[in-house]
């Protein structure tokens, strides 16, 4: 089980951590204090996500930079000395022992572990996982979920002072990962140790509502509350790593006080230089084929595919120079390649993009107003 510690304390801390491998960089000055209770890692594919755990882990020492764990550099000391428990992605069990024993095994190892309190302790944390019921089962006997849910017991029972999960609902399926995502949100809400929880899913960091590390390209890109992030990404490239569906992106340039898009325009967030050329990001479900009264942005478009998922449709347009656009709308809805339809978009819910750096100009035209 993760320990207790006093308020405020900071219990995993990656100072200057660079990992470099075969010419390339995989971390690149990666700085965090991480304190305890719960904080999701996000970031796409090859982002450094699993990189950063190891580390952390002490399963990959990093080139520069140091660990810290509870105040202790432990940057030279080995995985199994270290007081940290790791969930991988996979589901690592014992196959030849049974869930009991698989729960029970590192705490087995554990020589300041007092060997009257395992059957205590697995029995406790099977509970907690909801797998109390199946201690006599082998993992061939098991669900994917309650495999998973051995992995993640097994990982609890071992006293320590960091969690580590990474994606460790990434291989389930839908309806397994919302069950389970919603028991682990309830489970290290009020964690007395310190949970780095690593995930691809926008929807998860989302859920959980938990401090966020925005990673990208092996750098942080930002740190803070995902639903702030979510309503206004500081940069794109933290708008594109919370956004599931993707962002629609379109090509905009400001042209006396106003952004020119694709034919269509809006005012300026702000007071801009003529010629600035920006990026528009506009989420599906803000897309519609109606303009329902509001005098928004209209494109000209061709309807190319419609998936129809039951709850929504998902609607693929081909805009004025080859640019696609997704628009999600609610219900099954059936459409007709090749014919011509209309895309409506309100300014006030476009976010406005430097095309130079990527930072965020303003959330729309109103909100300028407002700030300034």
């Amino acid at each position: 089980m993760l320990r207790q510690r006093g308020p405020g304390t900071v219990a995993l801390i990656l100072d200057g951590v660079h990992v470099r491998q075969r010419g390339e960089s995989w971390l690149d000055d990666i700085n965090l204090e991480l304190p305890d209770g719960m904080t999701t890692l996000i970031g796409p594919v090859a982002a450094g996500k699993t990189t950063l755990m190891r580390v952390a882990a002490g399963l990959l020492p990093p080139t520069e930079g140091r660990v810290v764990v509870d105040g202790k550099d432990v940057t030279s000391i080995s995985v199994r000395k270290r007081s940290v428990a790791f969930v991988y992605q996979q589901f690592i069990n014992y196959p030849s022992l049974t869930v009991y024993e698989n729960i029970a095994s590192p705490l087995r190892l554990e020589p300041s572990f007092p060997k009257e309190g395992i059957d205590r302790r697995v029995r406790e944390v099977a509970e907690l996982m909801g797998i109390g019921d199946l201690l006599r089962r082998r993992p061939a006997e098991l669900s994917g979920g309650q495999q998973q849910r051995t992995a993640i017991a097994r990982a609890l029972a071992r006293p320590a002072d960091v969690l580590l999960l990474d994606e460790p609902l990434a291989n389930l399926d839908y309806k397994l990962r919302e069950q389970l995502r919603a028991d682990l949100k309830s489970m290290f809400a009020d964690s007395p140790g310190t949970v780095l929880y690593s995930t691809a899913d926008p929807a998860e960091a989302l859920t959980f509502a938990a401090p966020t590390v925005v990673l990208g390209e092996g750098r942080v890109r930002h740190v803070g509350d995902p639903a702030e992030m979510y309503d206004r990404p500081p940069t794109l490239a933290v708008a594109a790593t919370l956004s599931d569906p993707p962002l629609n992106l379109l090509p905009g340039v400001v042209r006396d006080g106003r952004i020119e898009c694709l034919g269509a325009s809006f005012p300026a967030p702000g007071a801009h230089a003529s010629g600035l050329r920006v990026v528009l990001g506009v989420r599906p479900h803000q897309v519609a084929l109606e303009p329902d009264g509001l005098e928004g942005l209209a494109f000209p478009a061709e309807i190319r595919l419609a998936e129809v998922t039951g709850s929504v449709t998902f609607l693929h347009l081909l805009l004025a120079g080859g640019r696609h656009l997704v628009a999600e709308l609610p219900g099954a809805r059936l459409f007709t390649p090749g014919e011509p339809a209309t895309v409506h978009v309100d300014p006030a819910h476009v976010l406005v993009f430097d095309d130079n750096d990527g930072g965020l100009l303003a959330r729309s035209a109103a909100e300028a107003d407002l700030h300034g």
